[in-house]
């Protein structure tokens, strides 16, 4: 029985990992042609495929019905489940099939039904389900082709383009997104991700356990209103609403791309694009959720910086002493009485009412969620419009009016306040300070209790209790690993797991002028990291940790394919560590420079040269805020496991500010790619990187240091190649020479003669001394990939100005000592 079941997983297993398949498959099912064991049916332009599968996460061999890519993708990637909750244990003997009541059906090994699509009204045609190059299963009659169901109304964590999040507004159903179980179990999971109109404002929003942790801006037809930093890989949203259902639906520019949005399995919402080159998917955006803490408060518990205790804000008591006793605080805190909202509302002045409700000030705590922008034009008109809802549980107001709605979550109590808005909470009248003087009692509850009590209560409480609690914190520090593993939200370490995943910082992967970077793992996980342990002034000493923290969460908002990703960061008394992903290639500079690396071939540094400039063009143009890096140079440019770069240190410039050339004019080799300007002392805009980006482009074409100190008889191969490279490449380029014997000689000629010659016209308008001459990183990566043609650019007079009064060829010794010069001459 053994031996021939085996042929039968091992055609399954050839058909998960995209390798041949024997057979015809056809695009249907039919009452007659059931899809069981091995068989698969294909779209018919061959993008997708259904069938059987089991997740590559599985720790048993559960196997589930599902739509997965077929075409473009090498790694199988569900995008569909249909029976996620209840898994069948032989794909052989279990049967997806189309009944002859309309239904399509999935039977298990026992002949049980464990998944239907409910059809109710199939009639007497015959009913076949069709799978859609767009990954849409249909259900329809065969006569007349109406849909009588469609899986891209029931999503489960994959919203494809195409496809509808929304609500029917008649029968009330909801097509949202919800997420893994984990990723080798797709059970729903514990987050969903939908749409509600509110007052007739359509938003998007994440629900955590059915409490709502993250919310969109409105829709005004602009996709920023709804998320807070997008893409540039562009897609159109649409918005379409009217008496019977309100949805988006979404179609990428470009219908060549492989890319989804995904709700991933820690409850971020994100786009991610797959990339051939690199053979894997890559997040290009990502919404910001709160960060990952390892305390969990439950609702309205208030977690400390310092991972103390779970503490109940002001009004507010544990429900169970003696789980909070056992450190087990997951059911969080209730109100000591109940609120009173219609008494409230209909309150003549409202909150003054001592038999309704009222807001009081939680000093030094704060929602680390997205709150609901409100029009307000006081903190007193922000205070009402708080209590006219009954649904309104917090507000607060700063520069504008933030209002909170249902239970709160991961409530955090910080010890520096500076720069954050007051948060009110809403409790019972009964429960805040009379407004005639009277005081009401408040009850604050820290829990601390003393080794004594702990040992008392444990000989009071039962085995299930301590074993329960034991459970739960297991399972919230595996839920932690994961989502750090796995790439969920920003995480906030804690300062012992980064000493011991760089095993006390003891493997140095190098330095510069922010700090240092250490090689570790993450805690219980297989993930190489990189941490930067930032130093001087990067350290940031004199900023709170909420200022650090806020700053970070800002620049962990920012993912694109071409910039390394931020997994999180730590703040800890003087300390100050950013956590990034490992790159195994390391950087430019070592790949092009460092003794004994294999020289780059020319299409590699060609796809180098267009993936920086795409990160940048990002960081200059897509963002919200305009963000300069202000230190493009190699050292910055890392390279992952294919060879895709990732611009590196990029949010440095924010987290330290522009006035830092100080810093940068001291480090070894980055004053050789200073502009101008930074030299003259005048205002520095995003031109000064297209600058630094041009003479890096100088360095990919030659293979050597733009301002490395040679040897005064050692001379470049080729002819007339001794001296300053930009200067003999700009020259050459503004002539109108052939550039063939431009390139690092270790290529031996193998460049793209028309690739070349774009590259070098480029780098030499990068490098212009005027930075209006210069092109935007935009118009860089439209020049890169041919998309619009480039004029022969100007020598560049500082470029000139080196040889004046040493001949028509600088020496190669004057050209080394150019950066030492100037520096000389215009002391930073």
């Amino acid at each position: 029985m053994a031996s021939a079941a085996l042929p039968l997983v091992m055609a399954v297993a050839a058909i998960l990992s995209g390798g041949a398949r024997c057979g015809f498959a056809s695009d249907t099912i039919s009452a007659d042609s059931a899809v069981s064991g091995g068989r698969t049916i294909v779209s018919r332009g061959g993008s997708f495929e259904l069938g059987f599968f089991s997740p590559a996460g599985s720790s048993d061999r559960s196997y589930y019905v599902g739509i997965w890519y077929k075409k473009g993708v090498s790694r199988c990637t569900p995008v569909w489940v249909a029976n996620r909750a209840a898994p069948v244990s032989d794909p052989a003997s279990s049967k997806l099939a189309v009944e002859a009541d309309g239904n399509l059906v999935l039977h298990n090994e026992a002949g049980k039904l464990v998944w239907s699509s409910n059809v109710t009204s199939a009639g007497s045609a015959a009913v076949v389900a069709v799978i859609l190059d767009t990954g849409n299963l249909v259900l329809r009659r065969e006569d007349d082709g109406e849909v009588l169901w469609q899986s891209a109304e029931h999503p489960t964590d994959t919203w494809l383009p195409g496809a509808r999040l929304g609500m029917n507004k008649i029968t009330g159903h909801v097509q949202a997104l919800v997420s893994w179980k984990s990723s080798g179990d797709p059970a729903p999971g514990d987050f969903r991700f939908g749409m509600d109109d509110p007052n007739g404002s359509i938003r998007f929003f994440i629900t955590w356990n059915g409490n709502v942790f993250w919310r969109s801006g409105e829709w005004d037809g602009d996709v920023d209103s709804i998320f807070t930093w997008v893409s540039s890989y562009k897609y159109d949203f649409e918005l379409v609403s009217d008496a019977n259902a309100s949805y988006f639906t979404y179609s990428l520019q470009d219908p060549t791309m492989i890319v989804r949005f995904v709700l991933d399995v820690s409850g971020v919402m994100r786009q991610i694009m797959w990339v051939p080159s690199a053979g894997e998917w890559m997040t290009i955006w990502m919404n910001m959720g709160p960060p990952i803490l390892l305390c969990d408060c439950g609702v309205f518990g208030v977690c400390s910086e310092n991972n103390e205790p779970c503490s109940c804000p002001v009004g507010f008591h544990p429900p169970s002493e003696a789980d909070w006793e056992l450190r087990d605080c997951s059911g969080g805190c209730r109100r000591n009485n109940p609120l009173q909202c219609n008494r409230t509302v209909n309150s003549s002045v409202l909150g003054n009412d001592d038999d309704g409700d009222a807001l009081l000030l939680a000093p030094g705590i704060f929602v680390p969620i997205n709150p609901s922008p409100a029009q307000a034009s006081s903190a007193q008109d922000c205070r009402l419009a708080c209590l006219r809802s009954c649904n309104c549980t917090a507000y607060s107001y700063g520069s504008h009016c933030s209002l909170w709605y249902g239970d709160l979550f991961n409530l955090q109590r910080v010890d520096d306040t500076t720069g954050m808005d007051d948060l009110y909470l809403r409790l019972s009248a009964m429960d805040v300070p009379s407004s005639k003087g009277q005081k009401r009692t408040a009850v604050f509850v820290p829990i601390a209790s003393s080794v004594a009590s702990i040992l008392a209560l444990a000989v009071m409480v039962s085995v299930a209790v301590i074993i329960r609690t034991f459970i739960r914190r297991r399972q919230r520090r595996i839920t932690f690993i994961q989502a750090a593993s796995e790439g969920g939200n920003l995480v906030a370490f804690k300062y012992s797991d980064m000493r011991r995943a760089t095993k006390n910082f003891s493997e140095k992967l190098g330095g510069g002028a922010f700090g240092s970077v250490y090689k570790g793992t993450l805690p219980g996980s297989p993930v190489a990291i990189a941490v930067k342990k930032l130093e001087g002034r990067a350290n940031l000493c004199g900023v709170g940790e909420k200022q650090f923290g806020n700053e970070v969460r800002t620049i962990g908002l920012i993912q694109h394919v071409n910039l390394v990703r931020l997994r999180g960061f730590c703040s800890h008394g003087g300390e100050r560590l950013l956590v990034y992903d490992l790159m195994p290639n390391g950087s430019l500079d070592k790949a092009m420079f460092g003794a004994g690396a294999p020289a780059l071939s020319w299409p590699e540094r060609f796809r180098i040269a267009v993936g920086v400039a795409r990160g940048l063009q990002y960081l200059h143009e897509e963002c919200r805020e305009c963000i300069i890096h202000c230190d493009v140079k190699p050292e910055n440019i890392l390279l992952d496991a294919g060879l895709v770069p990732k611009v590196a240190d990029f949010g440095m410039a924010k987290l330290v500010g522009r006035d830092f050339s100080r810093v940068l004019t001291t480090v070894r080799g980055t004053v050789g790619y200073l502009a101008p300007e930074w030299i003259a002392g005048v205002p520095v805009t995003a031109k000064a990187d297209v600058y630094s980006y041009g003479m890096v482009l100088l360095e990919i074409i030659s293979g050597r240091r733009n301002a490395r100190c040679w040897e005064d008889t050692e001379e470049l191969e080729g002819p007339s190649f001794s001296g300053y490279f930009p200067l003999v490449a700009a020259r050459m380029v503004s002539q109108g020479e052939a550039l063939a014997g431009l390139p690092d000689e270790r290529l031996r000629g193998d460049a793209d003669a028309a690739e070349l010659e774009r590259v070098c016209r480029v780098a030499c308008w990068c490098v212009q001394d005027d930075e209006a001459h210069r092109p935007t990183m935009e118009q860089v990566v439209r020049a890169l990939e041919g998309v619009v043609a480039v004029d022969v650019p100007p020598v560049p007079r500082s470029l000139q100005a080196l040889v004046e009064g040493s001949g028509s060829v600088m020496s190669a010794r004057t050209s080394s000592c150019f950066a030492s010069m100037m520096a000389s001459q215009n002391p930073i």
